[in-house]
């Protein structure tokens, strides 16, 4: 059933809400409460007289109690846990906090405190998002998304909550994520709350404190493997499939031996993306692009080195490829620019057995013969920026303060402006600390982070570290996906998203020390990438809808502001 519907009156041309219920239910709930903005004509006419107080607050009135409220928090975690009661009570006045203070307001909601949230999700629970799945429901999937009272879902993020950011297996709390992540699809895309279903497949937990904790809210068995872990995902992939065709479906924090290959699966089937591999890999490549464009060099010219080859180095990796190629390097002679190490080492063909995300960059024994190493099986990350001598480096590892002081001399020895890139998150995974990268080499390093970090103050000047944070990649690829009812998501969307992005970075920025704008223009980013996105859509013959004269207006058109609007009742038929 709908509850509501933004309407035009023909002859005033005013926007307004026709809902379908009265009294108490429209200020219990979170879509269409006004709070104490209820005006006195939609008190009197809509059955909410005497159930407020007699005082009518403007928007504005509303945002300084927020405000009022949220200073007096004493720690992130309630200040994100004051949020979440505010979005579950008030999702426009919530949406349009966000909004207006994007910068202070998306590292609380999202990383790095997500992550600390994640963990303690089931001592801080207060109310249920979503939906959530266990491999008990498996022949019940079609019951359970039909208990959604949500008719028109365009974006729905799942999580097996097995990779949570840096943080491993968190059960349950990995819930968080794709509420979170949702929560940037409303705040910076505009796509409607009422349009977002964040999913938590919950096939158990590996995690043995989590088992042991008797307050703990998940599916209490060991994780579900093999072949019924891959039956119910199929069972899921056709239910949603059913209940809402054309959906935009993220796969989001699935460790990598379940990342490529459900991607690989599923990507030729329906509208799909994994954001850990894809919109890691825009964001990453984006940052690059603004870096190599400061240094007037081509992708070219780089050599990479990735410490870390799981998820988010295949996807950076392949991005960095499809550039090179675009530049006209071979495909072969793309990947010989690229260097992993991992746990092990460097990854080298013929050593040890290795993962098919990983043997398109595999070096060959030969070429690293001749190095003076410790172990010629397990090469350092130190020896391998030793003898590479790489332009960039960048981490995914989610190890902490594995960018040493040599490993960043060794780079700076060899090349003029460094670029390194810690993109681990949350803060506590991080590989290096920005300040420790600008000071290790003397000042010229090119640095972004995964989480945020504050200014730098280096010699008297204030570097602004930017966040290669995905929240600039995936909102703007859904708001298009959404638009253009995009039968299916691929690779050449997200090199259209990353170069998107990379034009919003300014000559001010770069010469602030940032490859990334700041927060507060993630609105704006969000839909130039819209915009980029649609158009790759239309060219690749994907779009659901015919194409417009003008894209402006079709993106434009899906895009919802934050406002109180007039409510009328109007009884569904």
């Amino acid at each position: 059933m709908n509850e509501f519907r933004i309407q035009t009156d023909s002859r005033t041309h005013q926007r307004y809400m026709a809902v379908s219920a009265k009294g108490v239910h429209l200020k219990e709930h979170p879509i269409l409460n006004k709070g104490s903005a209820f005006t006195d004509d939609e008190r009197e006419n809509l059955g909410l007289l005497g159930v407020l107080p007699p005082k009518v607050s403007t928007m504005e009135e509303q945002l300084a109690r927020v405000r009022e409220h949220y200073q007096q928090k004493g720690t992130n975690l309630e200040r994100f846990v004051y949020l979440a009661a505010l979005q579950d009570r008030n999702e426009t006045l919530f949406y349009r906090f966000l909004s207006e203070n994007m910068d202070e307001l998306l590292p609380i909601v999202y990383t790095p405190v997500v992550g600390e949230a994640c963990q303690k999700y089931s001592h801080i629970y207060r109310r249920a998002r979503g939906i959530w799945i266990t491999p008990e429901h498996a022949d019940k999937i079609d019951v359970i998304l039909g208990n959604v009272a949500q008719e028109d879902v365009r974006v729905i993020v799942v999580t097996d909550n097995e990779r949570i950011l840096g943080l491993g297996d968190l059960g349950a709390g990995g819930m968080g994520i794709p509420v979170g992540k949702l929560t940037i699809y409303t705040g910076a895309a505009g796509i409607h709350p009422s349009q977002c279903l964040p999913v938590s497949l919950d096939v158990g937990t590996d995690n043995p404190a989590l088992l042991a904790d008797p307050l703990y809210l998940g599916y209490r068995k060991p994780r579900l493997r093999g072949a019924a872990y891959d039956e119910l995902i199929e069972k899921f992939v056709r239910a949603v499939e059913k209940r809402w065709p054309g959906v935009l479906l993220q796969w989001e924090d699935f460790a990598n031996t379940n990342a490529f290959r459900l991607l690989e699966k599923y990507k030729d089937q329906l509208c799909t993306f994994n954001d850990d591999i894809q919109g890691t890999g825009a964001v990453a490549l984006s940052g690059m692009i603004a870096a190599i464009r400061s240094k007037k060099e081509r992708m070219s010219d780089q050599k990479l080195v990735f410490f870390g080859a799981g998820e988010a180095a295949s996807g950076i990796a392949e991005q960095c490829v499809v550039l090179m190629k675009s530049e006209g390097t071979s495909d072969d002679d793309a990947r010989r620019k690229i260097w992993f190490v991992d746990s092990k080492g460097l990854v080298i063909s013929g050593v040890r057995p290795l993962p098919e995300h990983k043997k398109p960059y595999a070096r060959d024994a030969g070429e690293v013969a001749s190095w003076k190493v410790v172990n010629p099986t397990a090469i350092s990350l130190l020896e391998t920026v030793q003898h590479v001598h790489p332009t960039v480096l960048i981490g995914t590892s989610g190890t902490p303060g594995t960018f040493t002081e040599p490993i960043i001399h060794s780079m700076a020895r060899h090349c003029a402006q460094p670029v390194i890139l810690p993109l681990s998150n949350p803060t506590s995974k991080t590989e290096c600390a920005p300040a420790h990268a600008l000071e290790w080499s003397d000042g010229r390093a090119l640095v972004a982070t995964g989480s945020p970090f504050p200014a730098v103050d280096l010699n008297g000047r204030k570097v602004r570290i930017g966040q290669a944070n995905n929240a600039f990649i995936f909102p703007g690829v859904g708001l298009a996906c959404v638009a253009t009812r995009a039968k299916r998501v691929t690779q050449g969307m997200f090199r259209a998203a990353a170069a998107a992005l990379a034009e919003t970075v300014t000559e001010k920025d770069i010469a602030e020390g940032s490859l990334y704008p700041p927060a507060s223009r993630i609105r704006e980013v969000a839909r130039k990438v819209a915009l980029e996105v649609a158009k790759e859509v239309f060219h690749e013959g994907l779009g659901g809808v015919a194409k417009p004269r003008e894209l402006n207006r079709l993106i434009d058109s899906v895009i919802w502001y934050p406002e109180y609007l007039p409510y009328r009742y109007e009884p569904s038929h």
